[in-house]
């Protein structure tokens, strides 16, 4: 295993491989984990850059938790020391009174060597982090925090459509959200094409799902929409042009840019992105794909606020269900 600027890793044959979560303690309804779900305890550190923890920032307002689980919000570029607070006055976290992520990381254990990675919930008493395992977090948000959600909020995980979510997320993860991640990283044509192609092949996979129903599973807003819109509305900013997956943009993919844009114009996704942290990240973060540091001007974003059509398929966004307060 070689590693690049940041953590990049790659395997022998030029394959990007992610590294895996450290700390995966869950915080649990009854505590029985250690860890129990409670307001003002814990502190979620999200980058907007980034794509997983965009789905525990969309997860959080569609929910209604705001006042229980703070949010810090970090630089979107990022160096050699990880992640800092450097937008906060001072250089520090309000919360938690941390300058870098890192602190958080180290106070866990002291021994940590590897990235420093988003989205991570710290506790706000000890300053360090409790969970940085992403799939989880989100699951966990709807489940175990159900006891804190408001009134009106929607059922992201329902019981009934679990597996069918979790086996769309599973090949959605692999060749959508890392796909796009194995397309950039790659360090050899055929690891980059293997990834190319298996991404695309998906994206049109999606397409056709998609295309006589308004939603991934079920007929409301579920996980499965989640994970897949943070990596669908990074793609023409980032991901067509700085990791190379320039078969088509989004915006030529009929039924997923109609889908993208639906989702955007709902209230919890698009008014939870930030286009200049997501390209100023991408773009002056990764010096071994983008050496220049040149962030592109484009692409026009207006096209997000057109109208969709989606709603002539049917579904309700909340279900039963309200929209969170604006």
């Amino acid at each position: 295993m070689t590693k690049a600027q940041f953590g990049a890793e790659t395997s022998n044959s030029g394959e990007w491989v992610r590294q895996s979560n450290r700390f995966t303690d869950r915080i649990t309804a009854d505590g029985s984990s250690g860890w129990k779900a409670e307001p003002g305890r814990y502190h979620l550190v999200v980058s907007l850059a980034c794509p997983w923890a965009h789905r525990s920032v969309i997860a959080r307002r569609l929910l209604g938790l705001e006042d229980v689980l703070s949010l810090g919000i970090v630089d979107p570029l990022r160096d050699e020391r990880g992640w800092r607070f450097t937008l906060d006055p001072d250089g520090r976290d309000p919360v938690t009174g941390l300058s870098f992520l890192a602190d958080a990381y180290l106070a866990g254990d002291q021994n940590y060597s590897g990235r420093y990675t988003v989205p991570a919930v710290v506790d706000v008493a000890s300053g360090r982090v409790v969970t940085n395992d992403y799939p989880q977090l989100t699951l966990d948000l709807s489940t175990e925090w159900a006891r804190f959600h408001r009134p009106g909020a929607p059922s992201l995980y329902p019981p009934e459509l679990r597996e069918e979510i979790d086996e769309i997320n599973a090949v959605v993860y692999s060749d959508v959200n890392n796909g796009v991640y194995k397309c950039g990283f790659a360090t050899s044509q055929e690891a980059y094409e293997r990834a190319f192609d298996a991404l695309f092949a998906r994206l049109d996979w999606l397409s056709e799902r998609l295309e006589s129903r308004r939603y991934l599973v079920g007929d409301t807003i579920t996980e499965a929409d989640i994970r897949l819109f943070t990596t669908l509305v990074r793609f023409d900013a980032a991901y067509h042009g700085h990791f190379k997956c320039n078969r088509h943009k989004l915006t030529e993919l009929p039924v997923l840019w109609a889908y993208a844009r639906d989702l955007f114009q709902t209230p919890g996704f698009g008014d939870t992105v930030d286009f200049d942290h997501i390209k100023r990240h991408y773009y002056s973060t990764h010096a071994q794909i983008n050496p220049t540091g040149i962030v592109p001007a484009g692409p026009n974003l207006s096209g997000w606020h057109t109208p969709h059509g989606r709603a002539a398929l049917g579904g309700r966004p909340f279900g039963d269900g309200t929209p969170p307060s604006m």
